[in-house]
């Protein structure tokens, strides 16, 4: 954010910030020039003079169509090649249902071992990103360089954000018509002024926050900073947010739940700080484990979508989708909520009941598993492993209320329940349980 990029931005909110210069014979040939201007309402990027307000979703490797469907312009990515598509092939499919991307370019973690007082990993590094910015910085989908992901989540070498700034510096060498951030785990007011003063390069930073995003105005003031911002991870409450049973297990929440956070958080945090968001991408739009195989995926495998998908509907649209997913009102294992910290003996069976309506009148299916509870202590987003399945012990038929037999083995378990419409849509919710040792 070196003057006249970053310093006019912290400076004041009275500017006309322009952070990629305009090309006008290289927008006539396709490529999406973005920019920032401050307007009377706040910052705002635009792409090919037209203001773009982000509504968009983290998506690996989620469904693109799905996401242009329900009303998104956009989505984010956190490297530019994954074990599905090239940066190439997720530009071309993008730029076909007219979605637009902000491209990842992954840098080393310091969790992960990358260290960044190695001078000759951190130029072999530079050169790698140079190659992938050189291969798609003119592809017409691409609207935004995201350098790095979280780089201070566990990460104590400030020498981490030299070499965010020397990435921003050959971007803007090597492609004038592209805003690049980087996202940040939260927003420590030290992280903050860290990058600030270190990464003077970048357009603007951008922000990654769950339970926390209700807090995310406070936040801003206590940072101090006054620029331009995207958030860019948000959705349910995190495993490390909620409150845990006696044994450990964090209480997730119901999907009907996590749909109503989605939008009220939106509505708060995102929407109600449009002087500096400048839109958000939610998180996350496909599915993957991590602590249980729910926690913040809006598909199921499958496909399917959970209300999450409905709430996002909705606020990118303005309206509900047509047919809706079922609603989860109440789930309770032996008469009891996950708060109250519940206790099965071995070989014992035990009722759990789901209370569950459906919009459109649907006719549901109900199906039930038993996991063991997760071990993993996985961080940021890293792999981790399934729980092992336990099967044979729901013995009732599926439906709304269920029978299961406690396992043989003692330990820590989940009930999962999922509601399925028949529509592609499903509500789910699980129960962390305890199995008594004899």
């Amino acid at each position: 954010m070196n003057a006249p990029r970053a310093t006019l931005i912290l400076l004041s909110l009275l500017i006309l910030v322009s952070c990629a210069p305009k090309n006008q014979e290289q927008s006539s040939q396709g490529i999406t020039i973005s920019e920032i201007r401050l307007t009377e309402e706040g910052y705002r990027i635009y792409l090919n003079d037209e203001e773009f307000y982000v509504k968009g979703a983290g998506l690996e490797y989620g469904n693109m169509e799905a996401l242009a469907a329900h009303g998104a312009n956009s989505f984010r990515t956190w490297r530019t090649k994954n074990k599905k598509r090239t940066g190439i092939e997720t530009l071309d499919a993008a730029d076909e249902l007219g979605l637009k991307v902000a491209m990842g370019l992954h840098l080393g973690l310091e969790r992960h071992g990358f260290n960044y007082d190695d001078e000759r990993a951190v130029a072999k590094q530079l050169k790698r990103v140079e190659s992938e910015v050189k291969a798609l910085k003119d592809h017409p989908a691409l609207f935004l360089w995201v350098i790095g992901n979280e780089l201070n989540h566990h990460s104590e070498n400030p020498k981490v954000w030299d070499a965010v700034n020397d990435v921003a510096k050959m971007i803007h060498e090597l492609d004038g018509n592209h805003l690049c951030t980087t996202p940040l785990a939260g927003m420590k007011p030290e992280v903050v002024r860290l990058v600030q003063e270190r990464a003077p390069e970048l357009d603007f930073i951008s922000v990654q926050l769950y339970g926390e995003i209700e807090i995310l105005p406070e936040l801003i003031e206590e940072s101090g900073y006054t620029g331009p911002l995207l958030v860019t991870e948000w959705g349910a409450t995190g495993y490390w947010e909620v409150a845990k049973t006696e044994w450990g297990a964090p209480i997730e929440n119901t999907s009907s739940i996590k749909a109503d956070l989605y939008r009220s958080r939106f509505e708060k945090s995102i929407a109600g700080q449009s002087e500096q968001v400048m839109g958000s991408f939610a998180f996350l739009w496909g599915q993957k484990q991590e602590r249980t195989p729910t926690w913040f995926g809006m598909f199921m495998p499958d496909g399917q979508e959970s209300e999450a998908v409905d709430a996002m509907h909705q606020i990118w649209k303005s309206s509900w989708p047509e047919n809706r997913s079922p609603r989860l009102h109440d789930f309770k294992l032996d008469g009891k909520d996950p708060e109250e910290n519940i206790r099965l003996k071995k070989g014992e069976t035990y009722i759990a009941k789901a209370s569950v309506s459906d919009f459109d009148k649907d006719p549901l299916n109900f199906r039930w598993e038993i996991l063991r509870e997760s071990t993993s202590k996985a961080t940021g987003g890293d792999p981790e492993p399934v729980p092992e399945r336990i099967e044979n012990l729901i013995s009732l038929p599926a439906d709304s209320v269920t029978q299961l037999t406690a396992p043989p083995e003692s330990g820590a378990y989940r009930l999962f329940v999922y509601i399925e419409d028949g529509q592609g849509h499903v509500a789910h919710a699980n129960i962390p349980f305890w199995v008594e040792a004899d």
